[in-house]
């Protein structure tokens, strides 16, 4: 673990050293963490104290078309996402000069199963390939008709499904060969990021244990696996090991002088940090996320279960903790289609308020919510998004409230099935999506059946990952018994929920002739 120093060298910098001195008034307690979130529908950075709180006035968020095409499951190019995150970092540090004198320490949430091919000299020479890429989907029918899928997730965490590396490999091989061919190392995009910052080519075994090809259990990479696609293990990054930091290549030590001696922690995924941002670090509590897409999770310290539900995934936050839960592919990118579709001109806010006085299921729709694609609860590789029930007195809210029921209804599969690893936790909502809409919030409450807490951790991500940080550097003694705190409560109404299990028992129908 690297020591941390006490000065930032501001060396052929004398006007920042200046303003800095000029500036900064009272200095928060140390370390100061400065978080990173690379999601699928922006980039945040935050910056922390030493006791885990975000220094106000110091939130940058920036957003590009990069994002449609990542959200979409289209070629997205790697280095611009690069330049977006460095933007970030530029202007966020010109926030801080008036907030801080130093940074000690960098931690980064990323998003999981990105996929980036790169040649000898570390150059991208595949596009992005994102989690909502679907395009693998044959190859993943394939590996169910060749490998005991069973098995695998066992030992991996991960079913077979475009949106992990095995069907994307194959892909590749079939479909683009000369990129595969001409790849010397695979890697995620935060791994891709740190080869441009730090010169190294390593990752965590967080955002190695999404890629379907992490043994849980050793935290290793699965040599059989890769075998079976013709991937060297020298052509995975190196796992990084406990303590490890990462310094800055002097081209961005220089253009970042607050951070050219902060330590950078390996990037952790923000499924994980979401968890423990929002206070749900052990099976007592499920963290319900609606962000882009949907989550449903919960992270506790100990070995992978033996038997998991074919419904949920097992991924890693480190070496000491599991996240086992489900994903949606479609949840606040849905309602964001939803509205620019049927409603461009009406604001979030009346919309919402009239959701609200609707009453539930009575628009007599169904709807798979499958834009994106389908992961939990049953992993079809085929499955597309369907309305069934439409007629001429059917009303663009109507339509929208129908959407966000049947995202709920997929939660309460998702609940069931976890009821095997957390029973009876307590739900804990979180992303922005969900947190801005009161309708979805009770909506959410009414289908389970149970009450739902609101977090109050808006960056959610944010708040984990320099949590993350710093436990890691010994600052907190353990992340359970961190304080977490919540806000509003939503009961759940037992008459709207009875009318909602026969609405799910109706979805889980269609989807059966649909997909068999």
């Amino acid at each position: 673990m690297s020591t941390v120093l006490d000065e930032v060298s501001l060396e052929g910098a004398p006007e920042l050293a200046s303003l800095m001195s000029a500036s900064v008034l009272a200095e928060p307690e140390g370390p100061i963490v400065l978080a990173l979130d690379i999601g699928t529908s922006g980039v945040r950075a935050l910056l922390f104290d030493g006791r885990g709180n975000e220094i106000p006035d110091s939130l940058t968020t920036l957003a590009s078309d990069l994002y449609p095409t990542l959200r979409g499951g289209v070629d997205t190019d790697a280095d611009a996402l690069v330049e977006l995150v460095t933007s970030a970092i530029d202007i966020l540090l010109e926030r801080a000069l008036a907030l801080v004198q130093r940074i000690d320490y960098v931690a980064i949430a990323c998003f999981w199963h990105s996929l980036l091919g790169v040649d000898d000299q570390g150059r991208a020479i595949t596009p992005l390939l994102g989690w909502a890429d679907t395009r693998a989907a044959n190859f993943a029918e394939e590996l169910r008709t060749k490998l005991d899928e069973q098995a695998v997730h066992i030992r991996t965490g991960c079913r077979f499904h475009p949106s992990y590396w095995p069907a994307k490999f194959l892909w590749l091989k079939n479909e683009r060969g000369e990129l595969f061919d001409g790849t010397m190392r695979w890697l995620s995009f935060a791994d891709y990021l740190a080869l441009r910052l730090f010169g190294e080519t390593t990752t965590s075994v967080s955002m190695a244990s999404s890629t379907g090809l992490l043994d849980q259990r050793t935290c290793e990479w699965d040599g059989g696996l890769l075998k079976t696609f013709g991937v060297a293990m020298e052509q995975m990054p190196r796992i990084a090991q406990p303590g490890t930091t990462h310094r800055l290549r002097n081209e961005y030590a220089r253009r970042w002088a607050p951070l050219d001696r902060a330590a950078w922690l390996p990037a952790i995924g923000d499924g994980a940090t979401n968890n423990i941002g929002a206070g749900c670090v052990t099976r007592e509590r499920a963290a319900l996320m609606i962000g882009t897409s949907g989550a449903m999770r919960v992270v506790f310290a100990g070995d992978p279960p033996a038997s998991l539900p074919r419904e949920l995934f097992c991924y890693r936050v480190d070496r000491n903790r599991v996240v086992i839960g489900g994903a949606l592919s479609d949840g606040g990118g849905l309602y964001r289609w939803m509205k620019e579709t049927l409603s461009p001109d009406q604001l979030g806010d009346e919309l919402d308020r009239e959701i609200v006085a609707m009453k539930p299921d009575a628009h007599g729709l169904t709807i798979l919510p499958f834009w994106s694609g389908e992961r939990s609860t049953d992993w079809a590789t085929s499955a597309r998004g369907t309305i069934t029930g439409l007629t001429s007195r059917t009303q663009p809210s109507e339509i929208l409230q129908a959407a966000m029921e049947a995202v709920c209804y997929r939660f309460a599969l998702l609940a069931r099935a976890l009821e095997a690893i957390a029973p009876e936790a307590a739900i804990i909502a979180s992303g922005n999506a969900l947190l801005s809409s009161r309708a979805w919030s009770r909506m959410i409450a009414d289908v389970l059946g149970r009450p739902v807490k609101l977090s109050v951790a808006r960056e959610a991500s944010c708040r984990g990952s320099a949590l993350l940080a710093l436990e890691a550097i010994g600052k907190i003694d353990n992340l359970e018994k961190t304080r977490a705190e919540f806000g509003e409560v939503f009961e759940p109404d037992m008459t709207r929920h009875n009318v909602y299990a026969r609405a799910i028992e109706r979805q889980q129908e269609l989807y059966e002739r649909l997909m068999g």
